[in-house]
């Protein structure tokens, strides 16, 4: 198929970060042919109008919890203590293999729909290879770049990963499959015997990176990262998610080792991990990408993480000057920063940097076309890296492709069964309520509300003289 973007804003996101006012991107078998000015295009190509819009990369999330996509919206009102009595103790353990599809589905049709044309399944709910293979099942139904990130909440990582159905699974549905990469997804507890170096070593032995939370406030913290450190389990490939309580001796292992961070900002200013780290990675250098952590609570798109990174990262800044008597003249953190953590960050992250991330000749055309004639939001375009970051939304992404087959045309999904999907997470609802029981149900969705206490206010007053025009007490 061949496609080509016409008179486009384009985000190259490539080494010189180039932005092109007015070009043309071209897209020939599935890879970036052609970026610039006038091109040609062979008989048959399909034209898009990109006037008035930005051409981007497609972005890339590399931490979604998508199996409890299903859940969506559950959970608004809860801390990161409720989360995990909900999931890890009571009621993960009802979720079903169909269960699992059900919330893939529609989380990897979602990712699509916002831009996001790579997601790392960070998929912990996998209590069965049964349930495993339902979360690939819903992966590969959908024409998106999916990285299944295996983990399993209900068992150690020692026992899951070493279990002959574990490596039964692997050899079944990842080698020689049509996922676009794999991961061990488990947390390392800071358990003095390490019981966790089962797990890195059929990671090691598979040649599969790991993903893990690290830096979660009273879960996770740097007894785990030297633990993994002083037994040579930091790699280049490691994914550390959060990473937002850490020391500084644990941000310099990161970096030397050459890991990276994904950031949920979203999650971490909400759900309690920690402030989001962004002000600690700068300091110290390490790689960043992003992540919108779970729809059980938070938004599904990129557009709200590039933001809400952006307005924690300043707020820490002014807070921390004002603290000392002194003004923010200058950001350290901007827009194009996010714009790139969100697109080549990702790629970087997941080792895919030579095929996705950027705009560049050669690569494969994972592209996105921000342009909506009927928003009054998306004109005038003047700075577009502000724009995408602070300006642009899900209702703006215009058309995408993924490998230049488009999935998105005229800001409409293209054979996406919304009905189907629909059909399957209310079944899914259904199960879960009736399993629970409705009071049990209401309980977990509306947490008790913490007494608050008032302080004595020393102006107040009971009552206006209109004759003296002033309170009286």
């Amino acid at each position: 198929m061949t496609v080509i973007f016409r008179n486009g804003l384009v985000l190259t996101m490539d080494d010189e970060r180039r932005v092109l006012p007015g070009a043309d991107v071209l897209v020939v078998d599935g890879r970036i042919a052609g970026i610039g000015y006038g091109l040609t295009a062979p008989d048959g190509a399909e034209e898009i109008d990109a006037s008035g819009g930005i051409v981007m990369p497609g972005m890339i999330d590399t931490h979604r919890h998508m199996w409890q996509t299903a859940m969506r919206g559950y959970g608004a009102d809860w801390t990161l203590t409720q989360y995990f009595v909900w999931y890890y103790l009571e009621s993960g353990r009802h979720f079903r293999p169909e269960d699992v599809y059900a919330g893939n589905l529609l989380s990897a049709i979602e990712a699509l729909d916002s831009g996001v044309t790579t997601t790392v399944d960070w998929s912990h709910g996998l209590q069965t290879v049964q349930h495993a293979d339902a979360a690939v099942d819903a992966l590969e139904a959908v024409p998106g770049r999916f990285v299944l990130a295996y983990g399993n909440i209900q068992q150690g990582p020692w026992e899951w990963s070493t279990s002959a159905e574990f490596r039964d699974f692997h050899r079944r549905r990842i080698d020689g499959g049509r996922l676009a990469g794999f991961q061990l997804a488990f947390d390392v507890t800071g358990d003095p015997a390490f019981p966790e170096r089962a797990a890195f070593e059929t990671a090691r032995e598979l040649g599969v990176p790991v993903t893990t939370h690290a830096g979660v406030w009273g879960a996770t913290n740097d007894d785990g990262i030297r633990l993994m450190y002083d037994n040579g389990f930091m790699t280049p490939g490691t994914v550390y998610v959060h990473a937002a309580t850490l020391s500084a001796d644990s941000y310099h292992r990161i970096a030397a080792t050459g890991g990276s961070v994904s950031v949920s900002t979203e999650s971490e200013q909400s759900a309690g991990q920690g402030y989001p780290p962004t002000w600690q990675l700068r300091k110290y250098g390490i790689p960043v990408s992003l992540s919108m952590d779970t729809s059980v609570w938070w938004s599904g798109d990129l557009f709200s993480a590039m933001r809400t990174t952006l307005g924690a990262d300043r707020s820490r800044e002014h807070l921390e000057a004002h603290a000392g008597k002194q003004t923010v003249t200058n950001h350290h953190l901007r827009a194009d920063h996010v714009v790139d953590w969100a697109t080549r960050g990702g790629a970087r992250s997941l080792g895919m940097d030579s095929e996705v991330g950027s705009l560049t000749v050669g690569k494969q055309a994972d592209v996105v076309l921000l342009k909506n004639d009927a928003s009054p939001v998306m004109f005038p375009i003047l700075n577009p890296y502000g724009h995408v970051a602070f300006q642009a939304q899900r209702g703006d992404v215009h058309t995408v492709l993924v490998g230049g087959r488009v999935v998105k045309r005229d800001g409409r999904l293209v054979d996406a069964d919304l009905a189907s999907a629909r059909a399957k997470v209310q079944a899914t609802v259904d199960h879960l309520r009736e399993t629970m029981g409705e009071e049990a149900w209401l309980r977990g969705m509306n947490p008790d509300i913490p007494e608050a206490q008032l302080f004595d206010n020393p102006y107040q007053y009971t009552q206006w003289d209109a004759g003296s025009a002033e309170w009286k007490h």
